[in-house]
């Protein structure tokens, strides 16, 4: 192990200890501390801001993330999943409108391509923190009367539950890995070019009506998945 992958692990030991925001000592503290060179120290605090384990601010310093938001590879909504780790769930809608599905959302949906859908992004929150955009496509007719301010800090689930007596028995979703663009930084508070999580997800109820069809891209600096395997036994060897 070269020297500068030790500091970095013994920053990732540090952080580790460390509480989301709380902020490192300075670089020339730092590199005194470990008996490092700043710019060995600089390039492994780059390599940590690249990974999520902290954030640099310009001319205030370097502050670490805290752990990772862990999605396990089941149905959950963005809300219920918050509240399980004990942070505040919110949503900002970021745009409201509806159109025609068009050819995309027409086959995840399995509609025409002139249906009416509502379509409307939020910006999800942890804790007032950024993390995900969420594009979701509805049939209008399933959502009569909803309106842009009826999914602040709501989950969409729990209003088509409630209000609409819709309740979702199965999706089909897809993960990839892509970088944020322009827009997407802006909204999320994160340099260009940041790694993300792609995901799109179409639902059903327990008639097989599709209900939604999702599209999102979560920060990858602050999201990973999480999945449990269940694994073989020992193989038989055939007599």
């Amino acid at each position: 192990m070269t020297k500068y992958h030790g500091i970095r692990d013994q920053l990732l030991e540090r952080i580790d200890t460390m509480a989301a925001g709380e902020q490192l000592p300075s670089e020339r503290e730092l590199a005194a501390e470990l008996g490092v060179a700043r710019m060995t120290l600089r390039r492994a605090i780059d390599e940590l801001v690249v990974r999520g384990a902290v954030r640099r601010r310009h001319g205030s310093g370097v502050f670490a993330l805290g752990p990772k938001l862990d999605q396990g590879l089941a149905a959950s909504s963005f809300t219920r999943d918050m509240q399980a780790r004990g942070l505040r769930p919110g949503a900002r809608t970021l745009s409201f409108d509806t159109g025609p599905a068009g050819p995309l959302a027409a086959r995840r949906l399995d509609v025409a391509p002139d249906t009416a859908l509502i379509r409307l992004t939020r910006l999800r929150l942890a804790d007032d923190e950024p993390i995900a955009l969420e594009q979701l496509h509805v049939p209008a007719e399933l959502v009569p009367g909803l309106s842009r301010g009826d999914l602040e800090d709501r989950s969409f689930y729990t209003l088509l539950a409630q209000r609409y007596s819709v309740t979702l028995a199965k999706a089909v979703q897809t993960i990839e890995p892509t970088v944020l663009d322009a827009q997407e930084s802006r909204d999320l508070a994160v340099p260009e070019h940041t790694p993300a999580l792609h995901f799109e997800r179409t639902s059903w109820d327990a008639d097989g009506r599709a209900v939604e069809f999702v599209r999102s891209v979560y920060r990858g600096d602050r999201y990973k998945i999480r999945t449990e395997l269940a694994l073989p036994g020992p193989e038989q060897e055939a007599p």
